[in-house]
């Protein structure tokens, strides 16, 4: 295994962690050693299963999908600049190396997101 595949494996389980918290409220949809995903649960208004978010290595980056910030915008208003940078989309992050003062403020992100979609019924 190469540096990369090395450093890529440990920013996954870094952002992993700020997921895993969630399980008890949420659904594990995937667990593999390279992708994580959780749903939030069924919802009326949409008639399906709605995801809430997860980590997955690609080919040159890590990737933390948040879908609470695509349907709450405003849950991004006060992001740093650092972890706007990592955006890609409206609700990517990407990551070739580990940053603990992003994964801490995407940490907080992902609460703000939960308790979004707890308030929004969602969860």
């Amino acid at each position: 295994m190469n540096k990369k595949n090395n450093e890529f494996e440990t920013i996954f389980n870094l952002l992993k962690k700020v997921l895993v918290k969630y399980e008890n409220r949420l659904t594990v949809t995937i667990d593999k050693s390279d992708r994580y995903n959780l749903n939030a649960g069924y919802s009326e208004k949409h008639k399906r299963d709605i995801y809430f978010g997860g980590v997955e290595i690609k080919k040159n980056y890590v990737s933390f999908h948040l879908m609470p910030v695509y349907i709450n915008p405003k849950l991004l208003n006060n992001l740093s600049p650092g972890l706007k940078k990592r955006m890609q989309g409206k609700s990517c992050f990407n990551f070739k190396k580990a940053d603990e003062l992003l994964f801490k403020e995407l940490s907080k992100l992902t609460k703000n997101a939960f308790d979004f979609f707890k308030r929004d019924g969602m969860i």
